[in-house]
């Protein structure tokens, strides 16, 4: 093995207001000097929380990490509709919301939990013919995007302060709080838009886990780093054999016969990671679908 292994890891990083998830990844190259760095989830500029960040060829679980559920603390403002459907857009619409009662409200938001179709923003980093949907929008152009199905698992008030509310969420990958607002507004037939977000949690990592970006620096930012092995603590996780390491590295496909799911996470004794496993062409035989160990 190469006697510097390539860095691997997983940073919760406590994303302040008016920053890009772009932003943090840069200036994480700037005091980790890693090249290689991705989020895993993006979040708006206005909003704070949780953003997970993959280090070195952590890059590479982005997808697994992503799919866990999210937990927000949202602030809508009834009354009003930006185009962008949060604080950073421009004012559209203007309606009463006078006759909006905290009990009316609450009974407008149970609907929202369970199972909904949901159309994204157009200001979003979705993409349509290779563009992203808020360069269209900033250039005028509409398009006609379908619904998704996500899921809110929960959804509940947390304070009432007419035309302010704040709620506490937890929903799927790909939902998004811009849209509940607006949905959520046209509910209610007064328009509402974001005016605060901030997430608490993405998969296993909660808000108690994330540190700052000004906490960090050249000399501690590996003492916030969260390996593999604990990140991926939700997963089915299995540690192989030597033989069975050099297999994977092979691209071979192993035997686990007691393993099961869809995709497994396979450490080696000392819990490196050493590649993401898939069902192969027979009962308890797997395949590496991505190797991420060397030598």
């Amino acid at each position: 093995m190469s006697p510097h292994p390539p860095t691997i890891g997983i940073l919760a990083i406590d994303k302040p207001a008016g920053w890009t998830s772009h932003d943090v990844v840069a200036r994480l190259r700037r005091v980790t000097g890693v090249r290689r760095i991705g989020h895993a989830g993006t979040l708006d500029p206005l909003a704070t929380g949780v953003l997970v960040v993959c280090i070195g060829a952590a890059t590479r679980l982005s997808d697994y990490l992503m799919a866990g559920r999210k937990r927000y603390l949202a602030t809508l403002r009834l009354g009003v509709e930006t185009d962008s459907w949060d604080a950073d857009g421009e004012v559209v619409a203007r309606g009463d919301a006078s006759q909006v009662t905290r009990e009316t409200f609450e009974a407008a938001l149970a609907g929202f939990e369970g199972e909904i179709a949901q159309i994204p923003p157009m200001y979003s980093a979705l993409k349509r013919g290779g563009q992203p949907l808020y360069r269209l929008a900033r250039r005028g152009e509409q398009v006609a995007l379908e619904p998704r199905q996500v899921t809110i698992q929960s959804i509940a008030l947390v304070t009432w302060d007419h035309p302010h509310a704040t709620i506490d969420l937890t929903c799927s990958k790909g939902a998004y709080v811009r849209s509940l607002a607006h949905d959520l507004g046209a509910q209610l037939g007064c328009g509402a838009h974001l005016i605060a977000l901030r997430r608490l949690a993405s998969g296993r990592f909660a808000i108690e886990d994330a540190v700052s970006l000004d906490a960090l620096n050249a000399s501690n930012w590996g003492e916030a780093l969260v390996a593999p092995w604990e990140a991926l603590a939700g997963f089915v996780r299995l540690v192989v054999s030597a033989q069975q390491r050099s297999e994977l590295l092979l691209g071979r496909a192993i035997e686990l016969p007691e393993a099961s799911g869809d995709v497994i996470f396979a450490f080696d004794a000392r819990h490196g990671l050493v590649a993401v496993l898939i069902p192969a062409d027979a009962p308890g035989r797997w395949r590496p679908t991505k190797v991420l160990a060397q030598g």
